[in-house]
């Protein structure tokens, strides 16, 4: 019950807020926002995938926005957008190998499965002789590095080609890759992998309309985007975004209110805030998820230890690992310490 009325109430926030402000910076073509795991960015990107797509795994999407508020906002202006474009969703949440080989290889099967997902372009009369050429021979798994590489931009055209309306290019986790071979010591292979990628999708597309982006980390530029000055990147530092990757107070107030734990909320507060993204008081929304499911048990719901191996990795490495000992002393004493980023 409680997880149908967090789905039916941040499915509105997201539609109205993020979406809104999504094509409000239309300048902006491509566009990365980096969060925390667990703060709602898969669920962001979900959402807008929905609202831009006629259809999402076999499902229409007309009537999910109705009665939302973007269905209203500027009287339902942004509503002549809604299942208007095609889309390219892809997740590198699972490219997590101890080499490069098999992450290779589960790059090559997730470039598949996603060409797979458009698989009636195959039948498509609109489509150049060499796109459907090079369409069938990824899905056929006969593409060499190079055709990988190049997948994505061949996509966007394939669909572009076919629909006469240019996609937008979904990309969750981008990062995971490059954490993943900074961990198992292929940092440099992997890195070359997805530069070649991104640099042919995003770099002087005239195929795509827009690309969205996100992940945990802002990868140095120069190593995996150089060469592009198109990428704009909104980090918890940015005050663009900053409301819509976890929930405000205003948010977790009215959350718990429809839940019955109205009494709850200095408790919550006292467990769950602490989050500042932007200047903007946010509360991880993993938490105050499961803390309602439960009924108001309070427990450390966002920790994973199984997720801060490159945390450990980092601060065992480090040129100051004394220093960053120290400092780490001092907050866990209580004190304050004050760092320039």
């Amino acid at each position: 019950r409680h997880t149908r009325y967090w789905r039916d109430w941040s499915s509105d926030v997201c539609s109205s807020d993020l979406i809104k402000e999504i094509f409000d910076n239309a300048s902006t073509k491509v566009t990365l926002i980096t969060r925390p795991r667990r703060f709602g960015k898969t669920f962001n990107l979900s959402t807008l995938h929905n609202f831009l797509a006629s259809e999402v795994a076999r499902q229409k999407t007309a009537g999910l926005f109705d009665g939302l508020k973007i269905s209203t906002v500027d009287n339902g202006h942004y509503m002549q957008y809604q299942g208007k474009y095609p889309v390219i969703f892809i997740s590198f949440k699972d490219i997590k190998a101890n080499d490069f080989d098999l992450a290779y290889m589960q790059l090559y099967n997730l470039i598949v499965g996603t060409f797979n997902s458009h698989s009636y372009l195959k039948q498509s009369s609109k489509l150049s002789d060499d796109n459907k050429n090079l369409f069938e021979i990824i899905l056929g798994r006969k593409a060499d590095r190079a055709e990988i590489e190049n997948s994505l931009k061949t996509l966007t055209t394939c669909l572009f080609e076919h629909h006469g309306v240019r996609p937008w290019l979904l990309i969750d986790e981008y990062d995971t890759p490059i954490q993943s071979g900074y961990l198992n010591n292929y940092y440099d292979e992997i890195t070359d992998l997805m530069r070649a990628m991104f640099g042919a999708a995003l770099k002087t597309n005239l195929s795509v309309d827009r690309t969205v982006m996100t992940g945990i980390l802002r990868v140095a530029q120069a190593s995996l985007f150089s060469g592009l000055n198109n990428v704009n990147v909104y980090s918890i530092l940015s005050s663009k975004y900053s409301e819509h990757f976890g929930f405000t107070e205003s948010e977790v107030h009215d959350l718990l209110q429809e839940a019955g734990l109205h009494n709850k909320e200095a408790e919550v507060k006292s467990w769950y805030n602490g989050y500042i993204f932007g200047g903007t008081t946010v509360y991880n929304p993993w938490s105050i998820v499961n803390y309602i499911h439960y009924q108001g048990v309070r427990k450390f719901y966002w920790l994973d230890p199984r997720s801060n191996r490159l945390i450990r990795s980092l601060l065992s490495d480090s040129d100051d690992t004394a220093g960053i000992r120290k400092t780490l002393n001092a907050l866990l004493k209580g004190e304050d310490v004050i760092q320039e980023i």
